[in-house]
């Protein structure tokens, strides 16, 4: 009765509905994650330019580091009572100013993957037009279309994204599934290999580069708190979903690498990645399926990248609700729609911003693939591992001066996750030229991260002086 009690005086406080449950929640972070986009364009390039066939051993490890994460994440939510996700756990671990720095470059990462992903989303809707009706469309008008349903979206009920995101992520998933059954059903190209799930193989290449790209798949995970506002039980609910979707996000990578490995031929696919990873899935899937496999593949890639952008779009709402729900930005970001009951001003902002950023990505000329999804792309990795590190010290030092959690959950498995991310955060930095291409435009996205925190901290120095009231109920 207790607990009912609570969740009614949540929602009244906040306005939303709360219909979240677990499956929900994971649909939304799975979709961000983009298992396609991952199956057809990333592990590819790992393959192509990282370590090689060691690729499901990064995404291995990658997700043990991010459930030693979770642990902590998950001893802490009871502790958060609000959506902010990452601004919510640095501000009560590391205080005020340190969570609105984090708050300042959560809504800056978010807002750069958006925009890569909308950029290849035109990309991607482009080229299904062209193979199928034969007619050449401009990718800045299909992303400008996709944005505006997003947008639409976004501002009705979270449900209703939440039912689109399944139906597309269970067509996506379902066609990744469907080509790696069928490459171990036929024994692979040379008969099925463990090979590729060694540590031999794991070190054989560019290591620290296969680590930074599989940080890149898991990216939306931690987006389960932001939901908070919305879950049904939020304390068993928000927990639950992250290391459902850790757990999901892993194995799904890890088995598709490995399948496309065997697919290829382990002696064979490190140079048919390095020659043509644009086509290497779908030619898996006309390999080892049919031609619809392949036709499947590409416009199901269009409806995969709507997915992610969708849950980003929703991700960067919510931290905009939140905060303007506590006065630390306008309070109007806070309103709930009286019939949706949804962040829809927050959600309206939202679509401004990224309209906006596209358009002027579109009249600088910039290519949507290799420029705007890989440069955009990187340094929101770059931003998301920050404040991945950021969050496990603040749940070490929170817990530290509490000790409302056991030794294991609330210092030593989030001690291991900070030091863990503080290497991958190294390894990223030093291959962050790589990553972006561009000396000139990796330095300016650097400057773009650093100048989001630190903006962030001089928003807090402001409110302390100007606005102590706010301040004050922001500690």
């Amino acid at each position: 009765m207790t607990d009912q009690r609570a969740v009614a005086a949540q929602e009244a406080a906040t306005g939303l509905n709360r219909t979240l449950g677990v499956a929900h929640i994971v649909f939304m972070v799975v979709a961000f994650a983009a298992p396609l986009t991952v199956f057809a364009g990333l592990i590819p390039l790992m393959l192509g330019s990282g370590n090689g066939i060691g690729t499901p051993v990064d995404f291995v490890i990658v997700g043990v580091v991010l459930v030693l994460f979770t642990v902590g994440y998950s001893a802490m939510t009871p502790e958060v009572r609000n959506a902010g996700a990452f601004y919510s756990y640095v501000q009560r671990g590391l205080g005020t100013a340190a969570g609105l720095g984090a708050a300042a470059l959560a809504l800056v990462t978010y807002s750069l993957l958006i925009v890569s992903v909308a950029a290849y989303l035109g990309a991607a809707a482009r080229n299904v037009i062209h193979t199928f009706a034969g007619v050449a469309v401009p990718w800045w008008i299909l992303a400008a279309a996709g944005l505006a349903a997003i947008g639409y979206l976004g501002y009705r009920n979270v449900e209703v994204s939440a039912r689109v995101l399944g139906v597309l992520l269970i067509a996506e998933i379902g066609i990744v599934a469907l080509v790696d059954v069928a490459i171990v059903l036929r024994g692979g190209a040379d008969g099925l290999s463990a090979h590729p799930l060694t540590w031999d193989a794991f070190t054989s290449g560019a290591t620290g580069t296969g680590i930074m790209f599989a940080v890149f798949g898991f990216v939306g995970f931690e987006a389960t708190a932001v939901f908070r506002s919305e879950a049904k039980d939020p304390d068993r609910t928000i927990p639950r979903a992250t290391y459902t979707a850790v757990v999901v996000i892993a194995a799904i990578y890890t088995v598709s690498s490995w399948a496309m490995i065997n697919g290829l031929g382990v002696t064979r696919t490190v140079e048919a990645a390095a020659n043509d990873p644009e086509g290497l899935a779908a030619g898996l899937a006309t390999r080892y399926v049919s031609q619809l496999a392949h036709d499947a593949v590409q416009v199901l890639l269009v409806s995969s990248f709507f997915a992610c952008v969708l849950t980003a779009h929703n991700v960067v709402s919510r931290y905009l609700f939140a905060l303007g729900r506590q006065g630390a930005l306008p309070v109007p970001l806070g309103a709930v729609h009286p019939v949706h009951r949804s962040p829809h001003v927050a959600s309206l902002l939202t679509s401004g911003v990224i309209a906006t950023l596209v358009a002027v990505t579109a009249i600088l000329g910039l290519d949507p693939v290799v420029q705007i999804y890989a440069w955009f792309g990187g340094a929101g990795t770059l931003g998301l591992i920050v404040l991945l590190a950021l969050t496990s010290a603040a749940i070490v030092v929170h817990f530290r001066q509490l000790r409302t959690a056991s030794t294991w959950r609330g210092t030593v498995a989030p001690a291991l996750a900070l030091a863990a991310l503080g290497t991958i955060l190294v390894l990223v930095i030093s291959n962050f030229e790589l990553l972006i291409g561009s000396r000139t435009w990796a330095n300016v996205f650097l400057a773009v991260i650093t100048a989001a925190f630190s903006a962030g901290l001089a928003w807090a120095v402001m409110l302390r002086r100007r606005r102590p009231d706010v301040y004050r109920t922001l500690e």
